[in-house]
Parts: C-alpha cells; sequence; structure tokens
C-alpha cells in the first residue's frame, strides 16, 4: 500500500532550506533575500568607495561650478542644492527598499550640500577652518552616540527602519561637512599643491585599510575613517583636474571634470542596477 501523501526526503528539505535562506548551490553563494532587499544602503565593496570618491569629486566641482562660473553665488547655490536635496531624500525615505539611482542621487547631492554648508561657514560668516573641523567633528560624534544609544548598532547592513536611514543620512552629511573642513585646513597649512594633497589623502585612506585588514581595526572606525578621507580626497582630485594650470591644476574646468565624473558614476550605478553586485549580502559585517 502507498502512502497517499509522501514525505518529501531529506535531501529536499535540505535544499528548500537553503533556498530559503538565500543560498545558491550552483555557485555555493548567497544571493539577496527579504532581509538583504530591505536594507537601504549598497553593500560595502570596492564599487561602493569607487562612486564615493567620483561622487565627492562631483561635490567638489558641481559647487564650484555653480557659485563662480554660473556666478549664482554661494547663498542661491546653497538653497537650490539643499531644495534638490530634500527632494532626493523624501524619495529614498520613502522608498521600501535600495534602488542604485535613487541612493547614489542623494549622495551626489548630498556631497554638493556638504561642500556648500562649510564655504558659508568659512567664506560667508569667516569661521576658521580649524574651529569648523572641530565643531563637524563634535557633531559627527555625537550623532553616532545618539544613533547607537537609540538603535544599538552602527551596522551598514542594518538601515531597515526610518530612523536608522535618518541618522546614517544625518551621519553622511556630517561627514562631508567634516571632510571639506579639514581637508582644506590641512591643503592650507601645507600648501603644496592640488596633486599633493591628493596623494597624501590617498595615504590617509591606504592606512586605514591596511590597519582593517593587518591589525583588525574596528570595522565600523575603519568605514567612517575611510568615508570621511574620501571626501577630501575627491575634492582634491577634483581641483587638481579642474582649476587652471597657473594655479597648480590640468585646467579641464568645473564643467568638464564634473560632466565625466557624472558619467561615470551614471554608467556604473546602470551596470550595478543590471548585476545587483552592490545589493546586501545576508550575513553579519560592517
Amino acid at each position: 500500500m502507498t502512502d497517499s501523501n509522501p514525505q518529501p526526503e531529506p535531501s529536499l528539505l535540505a535544499d528548500q532550506a537553503l533556498t530559503l535562506a538565500g543560498y545558491r548551490e550552483r555557485d555555493r553563494s548567497y544571493y539577496p533575500t527579504t532581509e538583504s532587499l530591505l536594507n537601504k544602503v549598497p553593500e560595502i565593496t570596492l564599487y561602493f568607495w569607487f562612486i564615493k570618491v567620483l561622487a565627492t569629486t562631483v561635490g567638489e566641482t558641481a559647487a564650484d561650478f555653480l557659485d563662480v562660473n554660473l556666478g549664482l553665488g554661494l547663498t542661491v547655490t546653497s538653497a537650490i542644492m539643499a531644495a534638490l536635496l530634500a527632494v532626493c531624500l523624501v524619495g529614498q525615505l520613502r522608498a521600501d527598499r535600495y534602488v542604485p539611482w535613487r541612493y547614489w542621487v542623494s549622495v551626489v547631492l548630498i556631497s554638493v550640500v556638504g561642500t556648500l554648508v562649510t564655504d558659508n561657514l568659512t567664506d560667508n560668516l569667516g569661521v576658521p577652518l580649524g574651529l569648523t573641523t572641530g565643531v563637524f567633528s563634535a557633531a559627527l560624534l555625537a550623532a553616532f552616540a545618539i544613533w547607537f544609544w537609540c538603535e544599538k548598532t552602527l551596522s551598514m547592513h542594518s538601515i531597515v527602519t526610518r530612523r536608522r536611514e535618518l541618522f546614517y543620512w544625518l551621519a553622511i552629511l556630517l561627514t562631508f561637512a567634516l571632510g571639506t573642513a579639514a581637508g582644506d585646513l590641512v591643503a592650507e597649512s601645507l600648501k603644496q599643491g592640488f596633486g599633493v594633497s591628493t596623494l597624501l589623502f590617498a595615504a590617509a585612506i591606504a592606512l586605514v585599510a591596511g590597519a582593517y585588514y593587518v591589525f583588525r581595526i574596528n570595522a565600523m572606525l575603519a568605514f567612517w575613517l575611510a568615508y570621511i578621507l574620501t571626501r577630501p580626497l575627491g575634492a582634491s582630485f577634483g581641483d587638481l583636474l579642474a582649476q587652471p594650470v597657473a594655479e597648480g591644476g590640468i585646467g579641464l574646468g568645473t564643467l568638464v571634470t564634473s560632466g565625466l565624473f557624472l558619467t561615470a558614476i551614471g554608467g556604473l550605478v546602470i551596470w550595478l542596477t543590471l548585476t545587483g553586485k552592490d545589493l546586501v549580502a545576508p550575513r553579519k559585517s560592517v
């Protein structure tokens, strides 16, 4: 007599369990599960850092283009970019998962606004760069402390609630403002030109990476240190490309430099959208 309700074989049950967990047998890797799809930020990969540096470069050159080349001035430029950022962040916050183009448009705009915040303080209000660097450092530390106190985590792989995402974008804005202030302070103190400044900040990021991979410093600390340092790196590199030869640059101009980098960002974002290579894997990490 045959069983009218045969039980699945153990191997089949195991396969189903692995499938639900996001495991893919053909290449023994994980694909995004519901939890990872709901995360609102991308995986921290080389793609992430490359686009981040491109975005910081655009933040510097686009702000200069609007302020100086188009003659809008700091105040008008700041108002326009802040309004655009607010619109994009509303869309980002209302989304139920990470979408590459929406996320990176927000990053590009927040890089411009973060630059303009520091520029307004130093150029319009005359606040010394040393003071703005200290104030933004304290503000960033306070944001992290409140974030951790409220959420008990600062993980980049758990941005799955509205409050966590608000903390995340506040921290991002402060890192751009801090990176601008600290980068300008170092550049003005050393007075070694854009090329040397670019190499200096690239070396600083390499030291952070070495400290993480060799000495195993805290992953969150390494991430945020690198995130802050990419701002002056991108700004120095952008100035190197855009500024006139007489001022130590290559002379491409802010419009050409911004256009080249925005095109590169767009191409990478389209590729990531099609491949999903920056979706957060369901594992415990930064």
